[in-house]
């Protein structure tokens, strides 16, 4: 992963996000808490290779892991997808003002 210093939260977010690895990760722990290795099972690749897209989800705050005894377990971080969900809406928002304005001007032709 290229360094992430330059980014803001959200994109951070939305770069952790544009992996479809990644984004099947955050789904599955959408319905709960899961052990690192129930989320690695319908993947296909190494253990090694999932760690390193949790801490990328991790690292942009989608997801916090925590250590209980042996068994490493993930879960949502509701905030950091709160904010990107927010950043959408303000641009939703924006885009349908601007397309009210236009279709206001071209009824006035």
């Amino acid at each position: 992963m290229p360094n992430q210093s330059g980014l803001d939260r959200v994109g951070r977010v939305f770069q952790a996000l544009a992996d479809p690895t990644r984004r099947a990760i955050v789904e599955r722990l959408v319905r709960g808490p899961a052990a690192v290795k129930v989320l690695a099972e319908p993947l296909a690749m190494s253990l090694p290779a999932v760690m390193q897209h949790l801490r990328v989800l991790e690292g942009a705050g989608v997801i916090v892991t925590e250590k209980a005894g042996r068994v490493r377990s993930c879960r949502i971080e509701p905030a950091a997808l709160r904010e990107a969900e927010g950043w959408l809406g303000a641009q939703r928002t924006e885009w349908e003002r601007r397309l009210d304005r236009l279709d206001d001007y071209l009824k006035e032709e």
